[in-house]
């Protein structure tokens, strides 16, 4: 570790994200694992986070308190839950440092505090940290531009791994908020998130989303414009999670060198226009 390393502390440290990142901060240069945290009573508190990562002994033990770990690092990596997310954001403002978060299923009550968190932190918030899904999002959005809603009806299909807790997933979000955005319509008021029983016909411009979970899928993602007789279908598959640690750590990096602010990975790839 050199001095000039940005210090990283991993939040949710024994979870399966919190393990990837943990290894892929050990593998990329410019970066340290300064601290890992777990809830309080969590067994894994005292053991070596890169052992329980199986990326070798790090010198770092898993602890519960987080107020001690923000205070002399650099940045937090955060895919944790929604109510973690917000204390955390919190801590992140009080230490004016950097705060990666991949975590979805948060209701506007909490994206309104991470925003209030925003004036002193950095915070790059995604609902994923991949460059594949940034990009589709953009593909999205420039063809829900340029077909007609009279005649194009757009779908977002996602499947995930059975321990998923929220759905949709938050790359279905983004892909649905990305094709709103290019037809200048509002999600919440334009999307379909359940159909059962007599729905009765599609509603023109509307935005449907399907869910399937199952078996350890990391992430398929679908966005697919269907007009009359023809399809046109853009796809992601996530095969590594690995994916998602690398842009967090490269969203970390990037934002150092930032003003307070609320970034996404857009800003973080260049990709925002």
């Amino acid at each position: 570790m050199s001095e000039h390393d940005m210090k990283l502390v991993v939040v949710g440290a024994a979870g399966r994200m919190g393990q990837t990142i943990i290894r892929v901060i050990k593998e990329t240069q410019g970066v340290a694992l300064h601290a890992a945290i777990e809830r309080e009573g969590s067994p894994f508190i005292g053991k070596d986070a890169g052992e329980l990562a199986g990326a070798g002994t790090l010198g770092v033990p898993v602890t519960s308190d987080p107020l001690q770990a923000f205070l002399h690092a650099d940045g937090v990596i955060d895919f944790t839950s929604p109510a973690g997310t917000v204390e955390f954001a919190g801590l992140a403002a009080q230490a004016r440092i950097v705060h990666v978060i991949g975590t979805t299923g948060c209701g506007e009550d909490d994206e309104a505090r991470i925003a209030a968190a925003a004036r002193h932190a950095r915070i790059v918030k995604s609902g994923n940290m991949s460059l594949g899904v940034n990009l589709l999002g953009v593909l999205v959005e420039q063809a829900a531009r340029a077909l007609p809603p009279s005649a194009w009806d757009i779908e977002i299909l996602e499947m995930h791994h059975k321990h998923k807790v929220d759905a949709p997933s938050g790359t279905a979000l983004l892909l649905g908020e990305a094709a709103a955005k290019g037809r200048g319509i509002d999600l919440k008021s334009s999307s379909v998130r359940v159909r059962d029983g007599h729905t009765g016909a599609r509603p023109v411009g509307s935005i449907g989303f399907a869910t399937l979970r199952g078996g350890s899928v990391v992430g398929e993602h679908s966005a697919i414009l269907a007009g009359e007789g023809e399809l046109v279908t853009l796809s992601h598959s996530a095969l590594d999670r690995s994916i998602f640690a690398r842009g967090a750590v490269a969203a970390a990096l990037w934002a150092r060198d930032q003003k307070p602010g609320l970034f996404s990975m857009l800003d973080v790839l260049g990709l925002s226009h």
